[in-house]
């Protein structure tokens, strides 16, 4: 008999890098690229894994989420608040900034599919109907309903996305060249990085940690974790690679100007008719709503254990934390406001975050609070190799900010 495995923690993750930032980054890279970027999201896929799996091992180990293991790995004063610092001012800002994006994301999915009728298809109102549903997840205070809550819309995101490339007619010998060949067309540079960028995140690592943490409480369990993760991260993949190639199919070569997730569905349908401008629609809103009930979890994970407050899920600081970050996203999204100021200290902030957050968990896994779990040296080397993306990740995140790039 067949043995699937635990789906679990390394759901969340897929979740929530597949926001309707992952959508556009894609379907841009398809449609002005076509299927020669593949390889970039292959390469981030095994990246992903590689943080992941040492973020998940950290949390079984130690029992503890990220978060608490910076604040106890810091004892120097000036090292403990300048990384609390930078942990609360990336996690605040850049989690109510993306959050108004994923709102805003799934709020298109919703406008596309009943139309901008009175009411019920106001612009106005889906960032509220959207955020009462994040909420009413939320609120459980059950981690196994958000757990399965989030489970079903990436199963949803899965069919929507994966039944929109079927329907397309590929040209299999240009997908398996972009899949396997890596090629860097004129001016691909960023896209690239845009595409790796989406799914390598920092917040996923102390979304992983903690989750992990909760969900197997011994090292024998490891397994299963990993199996999750083996099977979570791919499907993320998997969903990306199916929009690049279904906006090559559709976009590449053609007069179409896409400017944001909004272009998509629309512009799928003198295509492949109303079924995969429905399905589209269908994948942005799960893409969204999963993700806004990923981002205040992850912001509440992160900013209690650095903070040192309670990290039971029904705490009131847990709640507090989750609750003020879909807030800020409901309204950004609501006022269609574009928070350019809250943005650039985003790009700021991660951009220095991730590569200190990755050294972070790199030291860890090689320390003795891991025992027979640190890290062995092929698991180093590669672990190097996605630092050293980070690092120019940074760059180019810092750079971009301060228009320099």
């Amino acid at each position: 008999m067949i043995k699937f495995p635990q789906i679990g923690p390394a759901v969340l993750v897929t979740a929530a890098f597949i926001g309707p930032g992952t959508v556009i980054t894609a379907t841009m890279a398809g449609a002005n690229y076509g299927f020669s970027l593949l390889w970039a999201l292959v390469f981030s896929v095994f990246a992903t894994i590689i943080l992941q799996e040492m973020a998940a091992r950290l949390g079984v180990v130690t029992q503890q989420g990220l978060g608490e293991n910076i604040r106890l790995a810091c004892t120097n004063p000036v090292s403990k608040y300048l990384s609390i610092f930078l942990v609360v001012g990336a996690i605040v800002v850049g989690n109510a900034a993306y959050q108004g994006g994923n709102i805003s994301g799934a709020s298109l999915g919703l406008t596309h599919l009943f139309g901008e009728q009175p009411l019920l298809g106001s612009s106005a109102v889906w960032p509220i109907v959207i955020g009462l549903v994040a909420l009413s997840i939320l609120a459980t205070g059950s981690y196994r309903i958000i757990e399965k809550s989030l489970i079903v819309l990436v199963g949803v995101m899965s069919l929507a996305f994966l039944a929109s490339f079927f329907l397309i007619d590929i040209n299999w010998s240009d997908f398996f060249s972009g899949l396997l060949i890596p090629s860097l067309p004129t001016g691909a540079t960023l896209t690239v990085i845009a595409l790796i960028g989406t799914t390598v995140v920092p917040y996923n690592l102390f979304l992983h940690s903690a989750t992990a943490s909760k969900k197997w409480q011994k090292v024998e369990q490891l397994d299963d974790a990993r199996k999750d993760l083996y099977f979570a991260i791919p499907l993320g993949g998997l969903i990306s690679i199916a929009i690049v190639s279904t906006a090559a199919s559709a976009f590449f070569g053609q007069q179409i100007h896409i400017t944001n997730a909004a272009d998509i569905a629309p512009a799928l349908q003198p295509v492949f008719g109303d079924a995969a401008g429905i399905f589209i629609a269908i994948g942005l809103f799960a893409a969204g709503i999963s993700s806004a009930v990923t981002a205040p979890l992850a912001a509440a994970f992160a900013l209690s254990g650095i903070l040192n407050l309670n990290k039971e899920l029904n705490s009131l600081s847990f709640k507090a934390i989750w609750f003020i970050i879909l807030l800020l996203g409901v309204i950004i999204s609501s006022l269609g406001y574009k928070p350019m100021t809250v943005i650039w200290f985003a790009q700021v902030a991660n951009g220095i975050l991730l590569p200190l957050i990755a050294l972070f968990l790199l030291w860890m896994m090689n320390s003795q609070i891991l025992g027979e779990q640190q890290n062995t040296r092929q698991q180093n080397i590669l672990a190097g190799i996605v630092v050293a993306v980070t690092l120019m990740l940074s760059a180019r995140s810092l750079l971009s900010a301060f228009d320099l790039l």
